[in-house]
């Protein structure tokens, strides 16, 4: 069998325009990924699912920002890798080309985010890939200043908001840009930073927008939601109450179901966000048809290990911060518990955002997931400022955040207490009536989806 014949069993389905590359052009970072070398992946700049093939051997590399995943069929004259950014594209083309008997979603690998992924066409057996990481921050080697911290990480994050500027001006200088705002302090930050960029630039504030979300049931007309009250509190406090627009949607939009089909995962928390997410994105592309660019806050609760480490047993305190990057990556990829299916942590879990967006025709951009800004995260010295305190970890974020808009834009944003999307966008009633309280019923909603209860 000559090796060329390996090539005509590779199937990539990833779109390039779904890659949002600051520094070089996508075919100049599939070159990169094809090298193998770690310090040329970290080079690239920006959110990324990248593949290169050079006969039998194949690499990929993605970026927390945007989903991989592979999937290898049998053929009589050898194996067919299939690379795709979701499940049901792979299903789809099997589905097409005979290969559908085959299919199962838990046969699907998810190229985890941070390793360089190298696999070989060899036929069967089937070699497991290796995984090589590209993206090793160091931790622990900042001071304790926060106002230095602070001024750090908001930096690279205008930074990286900079280029995303840069690149939408490329392509047109007049397209809107949208923020999905809850008011809290990553969506806070990140609207402030992306005016600041804007106002400084001399650019058309009209152009920027601050969409929140606000489901209502029926009887409650003219009611705002928890996070459409914060988010109005917030743009009140910065002058800046021009720039917000209410999204109301009814309770009943409101569709966990769709979202596990969007998603195509069951996690509870993150289909709860998706869910929110979903109704979001769908209403503003209603009202703004043509509009293109949405950009998020996800991320920034992974970066300052702000949540509540109570609420999972298999968490202390010790784990979060003793562990690099365990929000972003789960347990890691040589972990027992980690999972090839779906990788872990926020590597699997953004799809809560980047589906929805994807979904509704919408370019996302998520900052606070790019390497840039996670690296001088990971930098914080959090044993030394929280000395294991939770509620030190906690207001960690807020002060840091706050802290680093004040520096880099000369605004001081307001800080709220920490709430998740899908607890401030509908009450606690209506949440309890939209979403199931136990994970077996988002299982079972997966499994009657994707046919995976027969199998």
């Amino acid at each position: 069998m000559h090796s060329h014949a390996y090539v005509e069993r590779l199937v990539n389905l990833l779109d390039p325009a779904g890659n949002t590359i600051f520094n070089m052009s996508v075919v100049e970072a599939v070159e990169q990924v094809g090298s193998g070398d770690a310090q040329k992946v970290r080079g690239i700049d920006g959110q990324f699912a990248l593949l290169h093939r050079e006969g039998k051997r194949i690499r990929m590399a993605r970026s927390i920002g945007r989903p991989m995943r592979y999937f290898l069929a049998k053929q009589v004259a050898g194996p067919c890798l299939i690379v795709a950014e979701r499940i049901d594209e792979i299903a789809a083309w099997l589905k097409q080309e005979g290969f559908d008997d085959q299919f199962h979603p838990s046969y699907t690998r998810m190229v985890p985010a941070h390793h360089i992924l190298e696999l070989s066409l060899v036929g069967c057996p089937d070699p497991n890939p290796t995984l090589t990481r590209y993206f090793d921050p160091e931790r622990n080697c900042q001071g304790t200043d926060l106002n230095e911290i602070g001024k750090a990480y908001i930096g690279a994050l205008a930074d990286e908001c900079s280029k995303w500027l840069d690149g939408i001006n490329g392509q047109d200088p007049l397209a809107p840009i949208g923020v999905m705002f809850s008011g809290g302090v990553d969506s806070g930050a990140l609207f402030v930073v992306l005016y600041h960029l804007m106002k400084q630039r001399g650019e058309n504030l009209s152009r920027l927008k601050a969409f929140t979300l606000s489901a209502t049931d029926e009887n409650q007309a003219g009611q705002l939601s928890l996070d459409a009250e914060q988010a109005a509190r917030f743009l009140d406090d910065v002058d800046l109450s021009i720039f917000l627009e209410v999204v109301d949607v009814p309770k009943s939009s409101l569709d966990y179901v769709e979202a596990i089909r969007i998603t195509e995962d069951y996690k509870p928390l993150d289909v709860q966000s998706a869910t929110m997410g979903i109704a979001l994105c769908r209403e503003i592309r209603k009202r703004y048809p043509d509009w293109k660019f949405l950009a998020d806050g996800d991320g920034g609760d992974e970066n300052l290990k702000d949540y509540p480490i109570e609420d999972n047993p298999e968490l202390t305190i010790r784990s979060v911060l003793n562990n690099q990057m365990l929000y972003h990556e789960g347990w890691g990829v040589h972990a027992i518990k980690h999972s090839l299916t779906y990788s872990g942590g926020q590597s699997r879990g953004h799809v809560r955002t980047s589906a929805p967006a994807r979904h509704f025709g919408f370019s996302g951009f998520s900052p606070f997931a790019l390497p840039n800004v996670i690296e001088v995260a990971e930098g914080i010295p959090f044993i030394e400022l929280t000395e294991w305190d939770h509620g030190k970890l906690y207001d960690l974020k807020g002060e840091v955040a706050r802290r680093g808009v004040e520096a880099v834009t000369g605004i001081t944003m307001p800080v709220f207490e920490k709430r998740r999307f899908q607890h401030g966008a509908v009450d606690k009633a209506s949440f309890e009536s939209v979403f199931p309280t136990s994970e077996l019923a988002y299982r079972t909603a997966f499994a009657e989806i994707f046919g995976t209860a027969s199998r």
